[in-house]
């Protein structure tokens, strides 16, 4: 935690008996770190779930309201064209031009419709098919799946599906129970791209190393936030001056380790900060999110 570089320089130079294996490090310390961050995720979860169904059911609510709704524009419509045309303020006007009126003020007049989730498919249609229990078949035809569709299509059908019948829970939870795999997949890649910007300072084994114990280092920061969390919020500023220190953390164990200048060690690290938080991290979170979406 204090010594950026150190455990990782020991090793590769074959100090090893007095520290934990790496990779068993790793594994112990994002072990607790998931322990620990589970109990948030579940609070997440509970709200996302909630978030959702409501949002499933606002469909429902909407298609009340906006019946109501037009009963009450209807009266309230009443009460204002009547009197103009007792009193003769609007004159000169047939039955098709006070309906034409009529509905330029209706539409102006609902500004706060609750919005409706469209799903591209007959909604009541469905919803009357699942109530039944209809066959699987039918149910995805009133989706609009062809007959014909082919495993990925009828895979994307069938998880709709079942996100709709779910009203969308499960899902944050799925996208979370992906994240410890998707680490231990991401962490070889940082270590690739350590081994591009210094290729002639050991093989690949040494870079995943160096990569191991800052990925645990991360695990421990997040880890302490996570707890601190539980006993005081802890402030946006604090949180981001934390985040800068990692990076800050990064430039150093570099520095100690690949035994490079500032400056070079500066230019690389930044550059391999960026090309990571760029263009790894939001390509594999594309992944996940599909991931989680498909085989949760």
């Amino acid at each position: 935690m204090f010594r950026p570089g150190y455990l990782a320089k020991r090793f590769v130079e074959g100090k090893r008996l007095l520290y934990l294996h790496p990779a068993q490090y790793y594994l112990f310390v994002s072990v607790v770190f998931f322990f620990l961050f589970s109990f948030q995720a579940r609070e997440y979860t509970q709200k996302a779930d909630r978030a959702l169904k409501t949002g499933f059911e606002s469909d429902t609510i909407s298609a009340i309201k906006t019946k109501t709704q037009e009963v009450l524009d209807s009266v309230t419509l009443a009460k204002i064209t009547q009197p103009l045309i007792d009193k003769q303020i609007i004159t000169g006007m047939d039955e098709a031009e006070l309906k034409k009126l009529d509905s330029i003020i209706k539409e102006n007049a609902n500004p706060g419709d609750i919005p409706n989730m469209d799903f591209g498919y007959d909604k009541k249609k469905l919803d009357s098919l699942i109530a039944i229990d209809a066959p699987l078949s039918e149910q995805l035809k009133a989706m609009g799946m062809d007959d014909d569709a082919g495993f990925f299509k009828r895979r994307l059908y069938t998880q709709v599906l079942k996100f709709q019948k779910n009203s969308g829970g499960g899902i944050l939870q799925a996208f979370f129970d992906s994240i410890p795999i998707a680490l231990f997949v991401l962490l070889p890649i940082f270590a690739f791209i350590l081994k591009i910007f210094f290729w002639r300072r050991g093989s690949f084994a040494h870079h995943l190393v160096f990569s191991f114990y800052f990925f645990s280092f991360l695990f421990v920061v997040l880890g302490i936030i996570l707890v601190a969390n539980y006993i005081w919020d802890v402030s946006f500023w604090i949180g981001l001056l934390i985040a800068l220190s990692t990076y800050f953390y990064l430039l150093i164990a570099i520095r100690h380790f690949y035994r490079h200048g500032y400056i070079l060690t500066f230019i690389k690290t930044g550059m391999v900060t960026f090309i990571y938080l760029m263009l790894v991290l939001p390509i594999a979170l594309g992944i996940m999110v599909a991931t989680s979406f498909l085989f949760y």
